[in-house]
């Protein structure tokens, strides 16, 4: 038995030597060379090879392609930070963008406001449960910031400050329901007192003392008429929303949004300019006309 593993052995051995030997034979000879056993070998072999070859390629394939798709995971990812890393540079730049423009207003405001001002910087807010602003807080700005001071943005009227304590102070904005201005329409210098409605759910003002002759239609932009010694005039204040027109002798009622949007608040002015005392005859206030 183990006489005959010994010759099996060796006999697979030889076989394993001889055949590649005739089968590299029969390849390399030329086809007139050829005799019956090269020709055998040959027809013998071909499927043999041609299914080792497409073995060897598939693997070598399957190999390529493995390392190909690794090569794209890695390449994505590294896109993908580098896509990251350029919305965040581009998002930082838009948001200095924004503010290098908000301030250029705010200067051009100052520029154009007559008086003197002080800016300062939106630093908190009161929320109602509806996530409107009733609200602002200010970081002081001047030692010769006091209560009831005029607060503008470029975008029109705040509100006047409230109170004053240590570096801060309160804003009572334009849709507050103890805050009223002087007004006029821009269109038709039609004049009238705006008042805050206080309403929780939205940015609301009312305009009362509309005369009933006087012309005011939706659209139309609200601003400053000077008149009360506190804000300059023209500036915006809100734009009329809804207008109930009345029978002659009855004031019309005006509905109207401001022009600040004041969840977007961030820089403001406080107009310091000394006020003139309100108890002061207006007549005199005036030019005693």
């Amino acid at each position: 038995m183990e006489a005959f593993k010994r010759y099996r052995d060796i006999g697979i051995v030889v076989l394993l030597l001889v055949v590649p030997f005739f089968v590299l034979r029969a390849n390399m000879s030329k086809p007139e060379n050829l005799n019956g056993m090269d020709r055998v070998i040959l027809r013998v072999s071909a499927p043999i090879e041609f299914g080792a070859s497409s073995i060897a390629r598939g693997i070598s394939s399957l190999f390529s392609d493995y390392v190909y798709l690794v090569d794209v995971k890695s390449d994505n990812e590294r896109l993908s930070y580098e896509n990251a890393r350029l919305k965040e540079t581009v998002h930082r730049l838009e948001q200095r963008e924004f503010e290098n423009r908000e301030l250029r207003r705010l200067l051009q405001l100052r520029e154009a406001t007559p008086g003197d001002t002080v800016s300062a910087q939106v630093v908190g807010s009161d929320f109602t449960e509806f996530f409107r602003v009733t609200r602002v807080i200010l970081d002081r700005g001047g030692k010769n910031v006091r209560p009831r001071l005029p607060v503008i943005s470029p975008d029109g009227v705040v509100g006047t400050t409230l109170h004053v304590a240590g570096d801060s102070v309160d804003v009572q904005l334009t849709v507050d329901a103890a805050f009223k201005v002087d007004v006029e329409d821009e269109r038709t210098h039609a004049r009238g007192i705006l008042r805050g409605t206080g309403d929780p759910t939205r940015y609301a003002c009312k305009v009362e003392d509309v005369d009933s002759r006087d012309e005011v239609w939706e659209g139309d932009l609200l601003v400053t008429s000077g008149k009360g010694n506190l804000f300059p005039r023209g500036i915006p204040v809100a734009k009329v929303m809804k207008v109930n027109r009345q029978e002659l002798g009855r004031d019309q009622e005006v509905e109207a949004k401001p022009t600040v949007d004041f969840s977007r608040l961030d820089a403001v002015l406080i107009l310091v300019t000394p006020l003139v005392d309100e108890r002061v005859d207006p007549k005199t206030a005036k030019g005693g006309k």
